[in-house]
């Protein structure tokens, strides 16, 4: 049995992360036409889509929010779950030089395991893995968002140190749904 890993994006994996969004999981859990959206520009450019999952500069274009606002980007990165098979993304972002993020970014971490792979403990292990490669001097806490419906979510941020900080309703361009903001404190 292979053990779960997170792994850098890769061409080696994208034959999996391909597989997940033709089956119709999106790596967003607001915006699930960002699936379409990714599978058209590995299309375009396999290379440069895996070369864009891994920004510590945060260079690039501007993004576009849901509401059609335009924002600056953020260094980021992507950490993909893998079990032998794709099975999910755990994602970190982050503004240079502090802990705060910009109004228009929810949260320091969001993940998204495929649903064919969910209820195995795999965004709980794939979370952990990657806030153990958070460097601790840079940053004494993340923050994670959750839908206050989403008890799976809340379970895995708990499981992995969550502290409930904050109820409040995400911006209607993210939905406006009553949410939760989790703090996991690094030191």
């Amino acid at each position: 049995m292979i053990e779960l890993q997170v792994v850098w994006p890769s061409n080696e994996y994208l034959p999996g992360y391909i597989d997940a969004l033709e089956r119709g999981w999106s790596p967003d859990n607001l915006r699930p036409e960002v699936g379409p959206e990714h599978l058209a520009k590995i299309r375009a450019d396999a290379g440069a889509f895996v070369a864009q999952r891994i920004n510590r500069d945060g260079a690039g274009a501007p993004i576009t929010l849901p509401d059609g606002t335009i924002a600056p980007r953020l260094p980021s990165y992507d950490r993909w779950l893998w079990d032998g098979e794709f099975c999910g993304v755990v994602g970190f972002r982050w503004q240079a030089g502090t802990n705060e993020l910009p109004p228009y970014v929810l949260g320091h971490i969001g993940f998204a395991v495929v649903p064919w792979k969910r209820r195995r403990g795999y965004a709980t292990t794939g979370l952990r893995l990657v806030l153990a490669e958070i460097p601790r001097d840079q940053f004494k806490y993340v923050e994670l968002t959750t839908d206050v419906s989403n008890v799976g979510s809340q379970r895995v941020i708990e499981a992995n140190g969550g502290v409930r900080v904050e109820t409040f309703f995400k911006p209607a361009a993210y939905g406006g749904a009553e949410s939760y903001r989790y703090r996991i404190y690094l030191e």
